[in-house]
């Protein structure tokens, strides 16, 4: 520890007290997303927790003559602006210089915000919109729509055109169908001449990463597609971002080269613009991400990651360079850009997310518009991210597998074959207090993180979630197990029919070379993850011997509820990651952790939102009661009203502050008075730090 004082404390790892607070987290804390630059100054979403988590656009003026100009709200306050389209939603309004057009959360229909009020542009009806484009040569909101109307059915996406007159009636009328027969659409783009549309679509069971494909079509004189053409993707290609210069000029990110790379569209085909061992595009789990935009018709300010790091990067597509830009960035994302101004979202492991604007490519001259936390902390607090990458696969593990010869080895089969020994990649928090010191001969406890999707990455931008734990003790590994996104295809498709394998190994690997280091405590390893990366939680805990505890939240315990009872957008993303259902259901119970409970030996805690139309809240359920069955410790802490992933403020709260009260049950250390103790089922009353 650096900065020591002489009131530094000699305390047990785990029991640090700190700043830090769960309430912190949200009483200065906001999500920003969504960020659009117009002539007049840039708007963005805030998600705030104070707010039951309501999305509030936000606006601010350009400076005029050094005068300065601050944030405004442009709806009214009862107003929260999100889609649902394909759960996730993004994409949610669009500013224009006729006004905002946006999604209303609460009944999902478009609106039309202008001056003083707002408009219906929609029906009523089961409807979800997103990603729109203006199409002012016809008057009309071109955008996705997903139609839920047919019961009992698989919701049908659309390619719409939305009618926009001066008295709308809001009416099916107002709504024609541009393109249809596929099962997903995204990033619908008018030319800047208004005669020719671009589109994405993807279809079962491949997801947008997987392969997608990019169209190209004139517009008859009816606004309509006449003769489109596919211009790229499909056949195991994935296309990002399709965006129109203006100069008139396509251009999208492809994969084909394994790398997601920038590419033009001219007469003889796709010019690749960028050739770098990077990837310039990530997952498109919602509507409207961007990578680059065009600051003039040749110009281009993108952001591309490498080995889990993003940088900021300056294209010139005449003379085909790429020049990356010296910025303290590391996480960069949703770039904007008019007319020599941009605006975009970054931050750095000192730094938690903000929305910058930078003129040109002068970097000197960013400036901050909106910051996601006000909370100013002392860099000596801070523990910052290292890069690792390790050794994994069964060989790796091997040595740490011998023991268990109890476990169910068909787990360790089916995943095409024994992976060998191969690299994983991870970011490493060590713990980092300056007022506290743990006694000697002491190693920390360790919390393994897995990431979300499984097809996403880490990032290393300040997340005070992390150091809410590298504050009070504990070692985290944040780790980017095969699967991950940022290292190519290639390692993207090392998860492919491995889900609940691969990434079982990687993290495991992770902990062991932790251990090997003296960094943590082989007695006091736990494992923690959400939605996809609670899965990988369950399976390491259920397959292996490697960890002591573990906290998923609305994690995947059933394979087969996750195939058959989750929304449109991921109903066949198993096919990819574990095989076809149901031709592979004995697989799929094979890899499912609900069914192999017996083989689950350590303490569990368990968050779920009742609310969650993802992964509902039966699969943690039934894992409870498995394990409360066995008596093994467990714990769940239910939240009504939330869904996949936590709004409000007393939800992410709770969740904080009832995992280290269960930490601190489960490992034998004391946590303070101030905290409300989760209750542990099944724990014996003798329970001490290492008794796992």
């Amino acid at each position: 520890m650096s900065n020591r004082s002489s009131d530094t404390q000699t305390l047990p790892y785990g029991s640090w007290p700190s700043p830090i607070t769960s309430d912190l987290l949200t009483r200065q804390n906001v999500r920003l997303s969504e960020p659009q630059i117009s002539d007049s100054g840039s708007f963005w979403l805030e998600s705030r927790p104070q707010e039951q988590g309501r999305n509030v656009l936000m606006f601010q003026a350009y400076e005029v003559s050094g005068n300065k100009t601050e944030a405004e709200e442009v709806l009214p306050q009862e107003v929260s602006v999100r889609s649902q389209a394909h759960e996730y939603g993004g994409a949610s309004y669009l500013a224009t210089g006729q006004g905002v057009f946006y999604v209303n959360a609460a009944d999902q229909r478009v609106y039309h915000w202008s001056e003083t009020e707002s408009t219906p542009l929609t029906p009523e009806g089961p409807f979800r919109y997103a990603d729109f484009c203006l199409d002012p040569h016809r008057k009309r909101l071109i955008c996705v729509r997903e139609d839920h109307r047919q019961a009992g059915q698989e919701e049908v996406n659309e390619l719409v055109a939305i009618a926009l007159s001066d008295t709308p009636a809001a009416t099916n009328d107002q709504v024609t169908v541009l393109v249809s027969g596929h099962d997903f659409f995204s990033n619908p783009r008018l030319s800047p001449d208004g005669a020719h549309l671009s589109w994405l679509c993807w279809d079962h069971p491949c997801m947008p990463w997987d392969s997608s494909e990019c169209w190209l079509s004139p517009l008859d004189s009816d606004g309509l597609p006449d003769n489109p053409m596919l211009i790229a993707g499909g056949n195991g290609e994935s296309v990002f971002q399709p965006q129109w210069s203006p100069a008139g000029q396509l251009f999208l990110v492809s994969d084909r080269s394994n790398w997601w790379n920038l590419y033009r569209l001219d007469e003889e085909g796709l010019t690749a613009i960028t050739q770098l061992e990077a990837e310039f595009a990530t997952p498109q789990w919602v509507f409207g991400m961007s990578t680059y935009s065009f600051l003039s018709g040749h110009e281009i300010l993108a952001c591309f990651t490498h080995s889990g790091q993003w940088q900021l990067a300056y294209i010139d597509t005449y003379q085909y360079t790429c020049q990356p830009l010296a910025t303290d960035f590391t996480d960069l994302s949703q770039i904007q850009s008019l007319n020599q101004r941009s605006v975009f979202l970054a931050a750095n492991p000192n730094q938690a997310s903000q929305l910058v604007h930078l003129s040109g490519t002068l970097v000197d001259s960013i400036q901050r518009l909106a910051q996601s936390s006000t909370t100013n902390l002392d860099k000596a607090l801070i523990s910052q991210p290292q890069a690792i990458t390790f050794v994994t696969g069964h060989e790796a593990n091997q040595d740490n597998q011998d023991n268990q010869d109890n476990r169910d080895n068909t787990h360790q089969n089916n995943a095409g074959g024994d992976s060998g020994s191969t690299v994983a990649h991870a970011f490493y928090y060590p713990p980092c207090n300056p007022a506290a010191i743990a006694p000697e001969n002491t190693a920390p406890p360790l919390i393994v993180l897995c990431h979300g999707g499984p097809t996403g990455a880490t990032e290393t931008g300040l997340n005070l979630k992390i150091q809410y734990w590298t504050s009070r003790g504990f070692a985290v590994i944040d780790v980017n197990y095969r699967g991950s996104t940022g290292y190519g295809r290639e390692y993207r498709e090392q998860l492919n029919g491995a889900w609940g394998v691969h990434d079982v190994e990687d993290v495991c690997a992770a902990a062991h070379y932790l251990v090997s280091q003296g960094l943590a405590n082989p007695e006091q390893i736990a494992i923690k993850g959400s939605s996809a990366g609670g899965y990988t939680v369950l399976a390491a805990l259920t397959f292996s011997d490697t960890f002591n505890a573990g906290a998923s939240l609305y994690g995947i315990g059933d394979l087969e509820t996750l195939a058959t009872d989750t929304h449109k957008f991921e109903s066949r993303y198993l096919d990819t990651l574990v095989g076809a259902y149901p031709q592979q259901q004995a697989l799929y119970r094979q890899r499912s952790p609900i069914h192999h409970a017996q083989q689950l030996n350590c303490p569990v805690i368990f968050f779920q939102g009742l609310d969650d139309k993802v992964v509902p809240p039966n699969q943690a359920e039934a894992m409870v009661r498995a394990l409360d069955e066995k008596q093994v410790p467990v714990a769940y802490v239910p939240f009504s009203g939330e869904g996949h992933g936590f709004r409000r403020a007393s939800s992410i709260e709770r969740c904080l502050e009832a995992e280290w009260s269960f930490y601190g049950q489960v490992f034998g250390f004391q946590v303070p008075d101030s905290i409300q103790p989760v209750e542990v089922k099944n724990l014996p009353s003798d329970t001490t730090a290492g008794e796992q």
